[in-house]
């Protein structure tokens, strides 16, 4: 009698996970980042998801550690941490980016976003804030030695219509961004170009 075939189980997609840093929702940041991780299925078999800073919960602004934040938060924390990529996004106020994002970050083991692809992006009101992902967010993951992709993006409010990204040359510069992952995963999670 012949032995049934044995099958492998596929093994996992890796996670390209998007933080947005914005505490109000829908936010401008949150749309930038989900058209990012949109842009990124269409070319990777990976798996995506999109956690807000305020899915942290409460507990995030007074906790000193990690180990301070309840299991749920830490959880989502954890999840960060394990992806294979992130999407990184925050809203810029008053030139910067905002005290409870830069807290998350804070909590962080400096080793643990070390080589990790991010694609670094930021909504402001204007251009004026154009700078800030350079000065600021990019030396920032610098400390943590990830690995920042070359193109940032940076959507003010003209990009915006009804909530959704409609700029074209911050969608196109968004597009540019992420095609930088193409270099970050294997040949084989490179899905087929659709036909222009």
């Amino acid at each position: 009698m012949a032995s049934p075939l044995l099958t492998t189980p596929a093994p996992p997609r890796p996670l390209v996970l998007g933080l947005s840093g914005n505490i109000t929702a829908p936010s401008k940041t949150r749309a930038l980042v989900a058209t990012a991780l949109d842009l990124i299925s269409a070319r990777l078999d990976v798996e995506t998801d999109l956690l807000d800073i305020t899915d942290f919960g409460p507990a995030l602004g007074p906790a000193r550690h990690i180990a301070d934040l309840p299991a749920e938060a830490r959880a989502k924390l954890d999840r960060l941490l394990s992806a294979e990529a992130l999407v990184l996004a925050t809203p810029i106020y008053k030139a910067s980016y905002p005290g409870l994002f830069k807290h998350l970050i804070d909590l962080l083991d400096p080793d643990a976003l070390r080589g990790k692809p991010v694609l670094l992006a930021a909504t402001g009101g204007g251009e004026k804030h154009a700078l800030v992902v350079e000065h600021q967010l990019r030396p920032l993951l610098a400390f943590f030695e990830a690995q920042s992709l070359a193109t940032a993006v940076h959507a003010s409010d003209k990009d915006f219509t009804g909530g959704a990204l409609t700029g074209a040359a911050t969608q196109e510069r968004l597009a540019r961004a992420v095609a930088q992952f193409d270099a970050v995963f294997p040949t084989r999670l490179r899905l087929p170009r659709a036909a222009a």
